[in-house]
């Protein structure tokens, strides 16, 4: 059965300093990106809605199991990227981890708002990867393609400074290619024009991503 969607908690705040008041600014940073994240989710639900209903995905369908899964997917990628803003001391890290977390919180809303208007929950019966032919093997320790242990989630937590904007980089670059991997099995398999359509542009955002990830790691030496 597919796992419902967790999205890791937000990392705590950093503590005013005597930087000249840049602990205070990152707090207010964090809180509005914190709303363009809720601001990013509704803005997905609302896309979601105009999903033409003429014929909608079944409960085994590609199109089901993608949204499930991605949503999952992106969700750690949300908290991740939340991190980065918080705690990022690098200014272009930061912003890349402001971006992947607005713009994949609402990618989730328009997954979310397609299963419902097709009728179906959330999870599902069938294990992860199952909708994508040999999706089963690309399952490790239960995690989808690209995504981060527990154990190294929690050491990013703990990180700071240049070594957490290096693994970051580095944890996030893995991320996108294993999320480009299942965005391209969904372009192969899927039926649904708006969700093909929406793929596609995930596929160019996660690329883009990638470029400006890698360029960034290599600025920094990683």
């Amino acid at each position: 059965m597919t796992a419902a969607p967790v999205t890791e908690s937000a990392p705590e705040e950093t503590p005013a300093t005597d930087d000249g008041g840049r602990g205070s600014a990152r707090r207010f940073g964090a809180l509005a990106l914190a709303a363009a994240v809720v601001v990013g989710l509704l803005l997905g639900y609302a896309g979601g809605l105009l999903t033409p209903t003429f014929t909608r995905p079944g409960e085994n369908s590609a199109e089901a199991g993608f949204a499930r899964d991605m949503t999952t997917h992106h969700a750690q990628a949300v908290a991740m990227g939340l991190m980065a803003f918080q705690q990022g001391e690098d200014a272009e890290v930061r912003q890349i981890g402001g971006d992947i977390a607005t713009g994949q919180q609402g990618e989730i809303g328009t997954m979310q708002t397609w299963l419902r208007s097709w009728g179906l929950d959330p999870t599902g019966e069938q294990p992860a990867m199952a909708w994508m032919p040999d999706g089963a093997g690309l399952v490790k320790n239960g995690l989808m393609p690209g995504m981060a242990t527990p154990e190294q989630m929690a050491k990013l937590r703990e990180a700071r400074g240049r070594a957490f904007d290096v693994l970051f980089l580095q944890m996030m670059i893995q991320h996108h290619l294993g999320g480009i991997h299942m965005i391209q099995g969904i372009l192969d398999e899927g039926h649904d024009d708006d969700v093909l359509a929406v793929a596609q542009v995930m596929k160019n955002t996660q690329q883009t991503d990638l470029t400006n990830l890698q360029a960034a790691l290599k600025r920094l030496g990683g």
